[in-house]
């Protein structure tokens, strides 16, 4: 179980630190919208690119740097774009909101969103397909418990923070507490479309 428990932590660190992803699904939880979606969404794009890098592509993925710069870019404009209505949303939305009837998004649109935000951040593929593969190495045949102890990580956490999220629903039956969260997912998405630009 070693290799289990150590994949285990060590995911658990990774994907829980602030980033647009954990945003974006906690802003879903609070509003009761598509949770199940896209926290499964999450999960099982974390397990692709964790099996991905314990088969050994992550040195594929190091060799090639082309590929990294062009995604830094298109994650880098997503994350602006996504900044800006986030801005405006914190700066308009002035009414008493009920978390549950926020926002219309459909369950295709919701899913794209979810997926851009996985797949469009570089970083994603150094954590998971580099970071988390060139360790599962140190375990040799129990590689792939290491891997399945970072992709159970992966489920456990998008789950209990979409799911979760739930319960900090009385305190955005506010107006004033939206426009907070607004106005700091605004702000994560900006620093990090910098920073993908800067790596970039």
């Amino acid at each position: 179980m070693n290799g289990f428990i150590s994949g285990f932590f060590l995911g658990l660190g990774l994907i829980a630190a602030i980033g647009a992803q954990n945003a974006f699904v906690l802003k879903q939880g609070l509003q009761k919208r598509h949770v199940l979606a896209v926290s499964l969404t999450c999960a099982l794009s974390d397990t692709l690119l964790i099996m991905a890098g314990v088969a050994g592509f992550g040195a594929l993925i190091a060799a090639a740097p082309g590929i990294q710069t062009i995604m830094s870019r298109a994650g880098a404009l997503f994350l602006a774009a996504y900044a800006i209505k986030s801005f405006w949303a914190a700066i308009t939305n002035r009414s008493a909101l009920n978390p549950a009837q926020t926002g219309t998004s459909s369950l295709s649109a919701t899913v794209t969103t979810c997926l851009a935000f996985t797949w469009l951040n570089p970083h994603v593929y150094l954590d998971t397909v580099v970071l988390l593969g060139s360790v599962s190495t140190n375990y040799g045949p129990d590689r792939y418990r290491f891997g399945l102890g970072a992709i159970t990580a992966s489920f456990l956490f998008f789950f209990a923070l979409g799911f979760g999220a739930r319960l900090l629903r009385p305190l955005f039956a506010r107006p004033v507490a939206w426009r907070v969260l607004d106005l700091l997912v605004g702000l994560i998405m900006t620093l990090l479309a910098v920073k993908l630009m800067a790596s970039g």
